[in-house]
């Protein structure tokens, strides 16, 4: 039988050897590890991205409905306030003081031996200013700007009267129209402030001067 010698089975084991030898695994292991974690890190970073492109969509819808939010409560605190304002012109349109009416009250109270010589008108407006909370904690709405609005009518007129009683039969009749009734507190009619002395004109007639005053009740506005 043929012997047969194989002069590289000393090489050969030493390749062997080397094929299993444990740090050629570690590294292959570790060069595996790192590509699988260079892999993962694209993964992550891919939907990084993704997520940060979703968040930027969001945020601007957010903002955008926050800026239409914030002007919604603008156009609302400006329609309450032109609404404010409207209702206080309606206000002032209906109750406001017409000379015209007053005028023709006047000359339908006709008393006989009273002549009326003067009217005077006064309207005085006092305006008072917005009250803020004192504490910037307080939340509370300010106290608006108001006016108060005062008005005296102030009559000079004659009374030839021979008795003199005609001033107060033109006092009475004017407390008691429906007009003055209306506009005047009940229990503050028009007052009989001065009466002077009895004079005589340049056609001889004599005379009695008088002063009504009436104070309408003051509104606040």
């Amino acid at each position: 039988m043929p012997i047969r010698l194989n002069l590289f089975a000393e090489d050969q084991a030493l390749e062997a050897l080397r094929r299993r030898d444990p740090v050629k695994r570690a590294v292959l292991a570790g060069v595996v590890f790192v590509v699988a974690m260079l892999m993962w890190s694209c993964t992550l970073m891919f939907k990084l991205i993704v997520a940060k492109a979703e968040l930027g969509t969001v945020d601007g819808a957010i903002n955008s409905q926050t800026n239409a939010f914030g002007q919604i409560v603008t156009n609302e605190k400006k329609l309450a306030d032109s609404k404010d304002k409207l209702r206080a012109i309606q206000i002032l349109a209906t109750n406001r003081f017409l000379n015209g009416t007053l005028l023709n009250t006047l000359q339908r109270t006709v008393i006989e031996n009273v002549q009326v010589t003067r009217l005077k008108v006064t309207q005085i407006y006092v305006f008072t200013d917005e009250v803020k909370p004192k504490e910037e904690e307080d939340k509370r709405a300010p106290k608006p700007a108001t006016v108060t609005e005062k008005i005296s009518l102030t009559l000079n007129a004659t009374d030839t009267s021979p008795n003199g009683e005609a001033a107060n039969k033109f006092q009475n009749a004017l407390t008691a129209t429906s007009y003055f009734q209306r506009i005047l507190l009940k229990t503050n009619g028009f007052r009989l402030t001065s009466i002077g002395a009895p004079q005589t004109d340049v056609s001889g007639q004599s005379f009695t001067a008088f002063t009504l005053e009436a104070h309408l009740p003051e509104k606040t506005r």
